[in-house]
């Protein structure tokens, strides 16, 4: 019998389910989840990072997106608000869109 002690989306104990297997689950506390939720996050980069394919990669930054709105929601704040966090520091800073690297900056000047 497999382990997995990890946080998985909501549907999943249904699915295995459906495909005649049991499981047991629990619903963790205020801090477990946020701990959990930072593990899935690094959990979906790493394999964002070993993705072979576009297709693969494109699932995992869906999966990685998935994860960022229950952060956010558990840091108090809606997918709205964080995308205009992100807005106000695009309009500030800047994106990446136009691919600039640093790569020094000269301090006695």
């Amino acid at each position: 019998m497999p382990v997995y002690n990890k946080l998985v989306r909501d549907f999943i104990p249904q699915v295995i389910n459906s495909d005649g297997k049991q499981c047991r689950t629990r619903i963790l506390d205020e801090e477990e989840y946020k701990k959990e939720l930072n593990i899935k996050l690094k959990e979906e980069s790493e394999e964002y990072h070993t993705a072979q394919t576009s297709e693969e990669a494109l699932e995992e930054l869906a999966d990685m997106l998935e994860v960022i709105r229950s952060l956010a929601a558990v840091h108090g704040a809606t997918w709205e608000e964080l995308e205009a966090l992100r807005n106000k520091k695009a309009e500030k800073r800047g994106g990446f869109k136009d691919r600039v690297y640093l790569i020094d900056v000269d301090d006695n000047a």
